[in-house]
């Protein structure tokens, strides 16, 4: 006899799933979610094969929200399923690669639809692994169970409760996989009305045109002891974050960064959907990391913590080989020396010496912490919670020049579509925004932009104005 294979899913109980499987007794058993699944009565017989790409009958038993469904195929059965539905996935994402895309909107809309695909696909892989490597042993015992000395009896057993199945219910129809992808097909080819808005973009967006930053322009300008600039200016100057001092990047700031950070995040996830983010931002921490090292990160020069770069006046020891050189310059040298380290200053010349030759080539916490003053511990205690507050903070900036990198056509394109609509009348903005959301729409703009390399003012009709 078959034995289950069971995938429990978080919320479902085993005793509710044993109430059908005695009546499936020998049949495969999964739980999950149902896409597109809506069974008006709980424990009802429903044919899901219309709404999902299983092609065999189902029956459902509703708990919450969660749905747990019966298969009737076994483990190998769901190899087959699962490599025809790969070949036929595979093949899906070539004819969508290879259909033109005239517009922006197809381009993303095209995008879209192959990540899904492309998901789904690396879905079936992972369950055809998991059936491969055949932890739990059902694999095996379901091929020794069909080439064992019974395998009439098992043949005759499987046969006799599909007969039961469908004599209980005669009306079950059974899609084949490929009704899905031909439909598939046709949707590509004549895309719908709601086909063709896949992902939501605000107007000013123009999906995917553009980019709407009026809410971090609001919010920079409200930033203490910024300058006051223009929508069109910032968008020139947004991620030149390198500009600004040190000092002003407080909390405010902060929030501002991540602000902008999670909006370009999202809207880049929209536009380029195929793009690896995760491979991206761990790129761009590996050379954070290294250049803020090295302190040649922008805007972050690197700050004098070390023993032998100080405030004050501080003394290059680097020209000194013994202590008792450093003795030669005298008292009232050595105890300056020693002040700009935070070091103690008394004792006889000797003393002094020795205790400033001792920080030569050593970072200021690889000291012998008696050397310091009583305030130094409280002071470096400090320091280094803000030296961690501005790495944060330098991180995310980091992020943001590359996501400002990936959206630079996005960006480029703002800055004129707010130019030409700056010089237009009211009148002309408003027939300008019926063309724009017109089905016929197009992205014949992006490809006629002005030849303006002096950066002359445009006209309404974004033209050079001479």
């Amino acid at each position: 006899m078959w034995r289950m294979r069971e995938r429990w899913q978080e919320g479902i109980s085993k005793t509710n799933l044993k109430k059908v499987v005695p009546f499936f007794r020998g049949f495969t058993v999964r739980a999950g979610n149902v896409r597109n699944t809506q069974p008006e009565v709980d424990g009802t017989p429903y044919c899901l094969n219309e709404h999902c790409r299983a092609p065999h009958p189902y029956i459902i038993l509703k708990k919450t929200t969660n749905l747990i469904f019966v298969s009737m195929e076994t483990l190998l059965e769901q190899q087959r399923r699962y490599h025809e539905e790969g070949d036929r996935l595979t093949d899906a994402m070539g004819k969508e690669m290879i259909h033109p895309s005239k517009t922006q909107r197809e381009q993303i809309n095209s995008d879209h639809r192959l990540k899904q695909l492309l998901d789904r696909s690396m879905e079936c892989a992972t369950e055809l692994k998991d059936l491969y490597e055949d932890k739990d042993g059902l694999r095996k015992e379901e091929v020794q169970a069909l080439s064992g000395p019974n395998e009439f009896a098992e043949f005759y057993s499987r046969l006799k409760n599909l007969k039961e199945f469908h004599r209980t219910h005669p009306n079950e129809i059974s899609v084949p996989m490929s009704t899905e992808f031909e439909e598939l097909d046709k949707a590509r080819e004549k895309p719908s009305d709601d086909m063709q808005t896949l992902i939501d973009f605000t107007d000013e967006e123009g999906y995917g045109k553009y980019l709407d930053l009026h809410e971090f322009h609001n919010m920079f300008i409200n930033l203490k002891g910024m300058d006051k600039i223009d929508y069109i200016s910032y968008l020139s100057t947004f991620d030149q974050l390198f500009d600004i001092p040190k000092d002003r990047k407080n909390a405010a700031y902060k929030e501002y960064v991540l602000s902008m950070l999670e909006y370009l995040q999202l809207y880049t996830q929209k536009v380029k959907p195929l793009l690896d983010l995760h491979e991206e931002m761990e790129t761009v921490h590996k050379d954070f990391d290294e250049q803020w090292k090295d302190g040649n990160f922008p805007g972050w020069p690197k700050e004098a913590t070390g023993a032998l770069i100080r405030a004050g006046a501080h003394l290059d020891l680097s020209a000194f080989s013994s202590w008792e050189e450093l003795a030669s310059l005298g008292l009232d040298r050595l105890k300056s020396a020693l002040m700009a380290l935070g070091l103690k200053c008394g004792g006889t010349l000797e003393e002094r010496a020795q205790r400033l030759f001792m920080t030569k080539g050593k970072h200021l916490r690889e000291l012998d912490p008696s050397m310091f003053t009583k305030t130094k511990p409280s002071k470096t205690s400090s320091k280094s919670r803000d030296a961690e507050r501005q790495k944060e903070i330098a991180i995310f900036e980091a992020q943001l020049y590359r996501f400002v990198e990936i959206l630079s056509e996005q960006r480029a394109a703002t800055r004129e579509n707010v130019q030409r609509k700056q010089a237009r009348t009211g009148e002309e903005r408003e027939e300008s925004d019926e063309e724009h959301f017109s089905e016929d729409d197009s992205d014949d703009d992006d490809d006629d932009v002005p030849y303006n390399p002096k950066n002359l003012p445009l006209g309404w009709d974004g033209k050079v104005i001479n």
